[in-house]
């Protein structure tokens, strides 16, 4: 990186809002420097339930703003990246004593019509003794309601919005740390770290960007050096994958005796997801896993509904993540906001640090322009705000097209299997080609790591998404990692060691 170059802004996190911003303000011309630590939404982003919706449940704590938001940007979203979003059906049953029905009615009924649903089919009544979202539940269960959200592979949201930032201009820096940045007259010094290396260099910009979720308030007081601050409430939130419980496409939605809800998702075809739970946590962020208490909760609260109860013994993937809620004084951990609050600091005129409290995968889109709108104020305005209609990388296609998509890639690649097919549709849309290049038969992808990960996939994520570890590719840009032997893991980070071994001597 050159020393004396002046960039104008530095974004600290690689997560969705961190990824997000640097996209939206390299699309308008500035000069974007992103840095995350570790890999890309490799914390919060990657570890969620996985859905763009409106937060029915928010209406219970009165956040109509935030729900009107993001039922807006369901259909945004979905226009915008169809490969890795699209539409999901939930089922809600009634259960008696929680929630009356008159309550899930009116809920449903704002839940439709104050978000400019154009879309998305409307919420319907399901006799639960006919229909086959029935199935798998306890006969107890006579009536459900039926209402729209959507899917997202959240973690290539994450790595799509980099790609398109670098696309635009942006440099995107992962394994590197902010270890310090100071105001030096009217810029900032900006200390980073390469993680791998231990190399150290300094860096300048005109404003930094503190988009680094859980580690938020950390940064400003040790990396900027502000002094003790607590804006964040940091909220764990698990999530188990066991073999699938139904064959229905539809989610689950399910109410506790508690008043919390889980979920319950069709999950890459054979697997559901189950969660999630809500505990303060404390520590380290890097460090949260799932505990054997919400394991049990989890399994517990889903065996409440399905037929066939679930035990701790069918989990065979579970994973924690910190939600950083700005601190709203919310004596519970489910009641805390999820709507995002941005804050800027720049005493005595001097260079700005902007941070981005809260938020939730859904708004990420909009955070970041209303991010842009502080920025423009410090920096100047640059360009119009343009990303409502643009598409991420591979998602230049109509929303209704994928199966269009799906076809066309078999036709280019008869000899790939259907399943492979459509897996890499999914994670890279219109640039799936880019991955099978050239190639005439299988062998020519290379090396088979397990299942279908070839070796062409991997360089292309070597390549243009930034993967550097095994766990990247397997855990983050796919989920290969659910099928794969430990002994096939290992095996492509050691093929992923030595290609970046020989690239660097070349």
């Amino acid at each position: 990186m050159d020393a004396s170059a002046i960039h104008d802004i530095v974004v600290i996190g690689g997560g969705i809002n961190g990824c997000g911003i640097a996209r939206d303000a390299a699309g308008r011309g500035f000069d974007v420097v992103l840095v995350e630590m570790d890999d890309l939404a490799s914390g919060t982003s990657s570890r969620s339930t996985k859905l763009i919706h409106g937060g029915l449940r928010y209406l219970e704590h009165y956040e109509f703003r935030l729900v009107r938001e993001s039922l807006m940007e369901r259909e945004v979203l979905w226009r915008m990246a169809p490969h890795i979003i699209w539409p999901l059906r939930f089922v809600l049953p009634h259960a008696e004593g929680i929630r009356p029905a008159w309550m899930i009615r009116l809920g449903l009924f704002l839940y439709d019509h104050i978000g400019g649903r154009k879309l998305l089919p409307p919420t319907r009544v399901l006799d639960m003794r006919s229909d086959p979202a029935g199935k798998p539940l306890k006969p107890l269960f006579k009536k459900a309601f039926e209402y729209s959200d959507g899917w997202v592979n959240d973690a290539r949201l994450v790595v799509l919005n980099a790609r398109d930032a670098a696309d635009r201009g942006a440099l995107v820096r992962t394994r590197t740390k902010v270890v310090a940045a100071r105001r030096e007259a009217d810029l900032w010094s900006v200390t980073l770290e390469d993680r791998r290396s231990g190399a150290v260099e300094t860096i300048r910009a005109r404003l930094i960007v503190n988009a680094s979720g859980p580690w938020i308030d950390r940064v400003l007081s040790d990396v900027v050096a502000e002094g003790e601050v607590r804006n964040v409430r940091l909220v764990g939130g698990s999530h188990i994958v066991v073999p699938r419980k139904s064959a229905d496409p539809r989610a689950y939605f399910f109410q506790n005796r508690d008043g919390r809800i889980i979920f319950a998702i069709p999950y890459e075809d054979e697997f559901t997801l189950i969660g999630t739970t809500d505990r303060d946590f404390e520590g380290d962020p890097g460090t949260v896993r799932i505990t054997p208490q919400e394991i049990d909760y989890l399994c517990a609260a889903a065996s409440e509904y399905f037929a066939e109860p679930i035990a701790a013994s069918d989990v065979v993937w579970s994973y924690c993540g910190v939600r950083p809620l700005y601190d709203d004084g919310a004596s519970k951990a489910q009641e805390a906001t999820r709507d995002y609050v941005l804050k800027t600091e720049a005493p005595d005129g001097r260079p700005a640090i902007i941070s981005a409290f809260g938020g939730k995968i859904t708004t990420y889109r909009r955070l970041a322009e209303a991010m842009m709108h502080k920025v423009e104020a410090q920096l100047g305005k640059r360009g119009a705000a343009w990303t409502a209609g643009a598409a991420l990388p591979g998602g230049d296609f109509p929303h209704d097209g994928f199966e269009v998509l799906v076809e066309g890639m078999k036709s280019r690649f008869p000899f790939l299997d259907a399943a492979h097919v459509r897996r890499l549709c999914r994670l890279y849309g219109t640039r799936a080609g880019r991955i099978v290049g050239s190639a005439a038969t299988k062998d020519e992808l290379g090396r088979n790591f397990g299942v279908d990960l070839f070796e062409a996939e991997v360089r292309y994520l070597m390549q243009e998404e930034w993967a550097i570890t095994a766990e990247d590719v397997l855990w983050r840009r796919t989920k290969r990692g659910l099928r794969l032997s430990p002994d096939q893991a290992e095996q492509l980070d050691r093929y992923m060691i030595e290609t970046r071994r020989r690239q660097a001597a070349a």
